[in-house]
């Protein structure tokens, strides 16, 4: 386990939403490599939290699952409640759970039941978690959260799915603003805004889709959810201590046409 450089989480505690898969089991693993203990959340996939909570469990850390349906209110007090009993405290929050509106089943929903989705998840829990999470963090003198937005949210994409994201992330971007004026300077609040990811829609997306992906970035690819992942150890690492009520974009550079 690396030690003694500005990028080390050793002995902190961390929460993930939605680690059982994608970008947020490449989150949770990013900092147990750095060192950190993690609670590994998901809605259902305990099978994939698992996998996720054993595997942050070779770097040589302590892991543990929560089930929470981040669409109920009810249930996100308590969450907060466990994990921040688990070992006495949270350092790291990252709410990186979203609802899928784009694959099975939830990719024919009508608009506004995909709306609903995201907003429940997206938005609501993200706030009512920080707000949470992020009160006994203040009150004890240290924390950081890190929400997910997403790199279009300000310059917007047409379609459907354009308007919803960029009217969700959109206000999940802007509270990580405001709640990082109320913590400070306890507290370090920020927001990671991904672009072209290859998560599990991706893999399924057309010829279409591939191309625009890399012929809007850059560099040229699809990210990865290591390429995010990356940006969050950095965020919640002391390298990152002067870096408050920012949104960093993680999207190879937007290509001007």
């Amino acid at each position: 386990m690396p030690q003694n450089t500005p990028f080390d989480l050793a002995g902190l505690t961390a929460v993930v939403t939605g680690a059982a898969s994608g970008i947020g089991q490449a989150i949770a693993l990013e900092l147990a490599t750095a060192g950190a203990h993690v609670v590994v959340h998901t809605r259902a996939n305990q099978a994939g939290a698992t996998q996720t909570a054993d595997l942050a469990k070779a770097q040589g850390v302590e892991a543990q699952v929560q089930l929470c349906n981040l669409a109920e209110p009810g249930e996100l007090a308590p969450l907060v409640e466990r994990a921040w009993n688990w070992r006495g405290g949270v350092d790291i929050w990252v709410n990186n759970a979203g609802a899928d509106v784009l694959t099975e089943d939830a990719a024919r929903w009508p608009y506004e039941r995909k709306l609903e989705a995201l907003w429940a998840v997206d938005v609501r829990a993200t706030m009512l978690l920080s707000h949470n999470v992020g009160g006994r963090m203040k009150a004890r003198g240290s924390g950081t959260i890190i929400n997910m937005g997403w790199d279009r949210a300000e310059t917007g994409m047409a379609g459907d799915s354009g308007e919803m994201f960029a009217a969700t992330k959109g206000a999940v971007m802007a509270f990580t603003r405001s709640l990082a004026c109320s913590l400070a300077p306890e507290v370090r609040v920020n927001c990671v805004a991904p672009g072209w990811i290859k998560t599990k829609w991706a893999e399924g997306a057309s010829s279409k889709w591939h191309e625009r992906a890399a012929s809007e970035s850059l560099v040229g690819r699809w990210g990865t959810p290591q390429d995010v992942a990356g940006v969050v150890r950095f965020l919640a690492s002391p390298a990152a201590k002067f870096v408050n009520a920012e949104i960093v974009k993680v999207g190879g550079g937007t290509k001007l046409f």
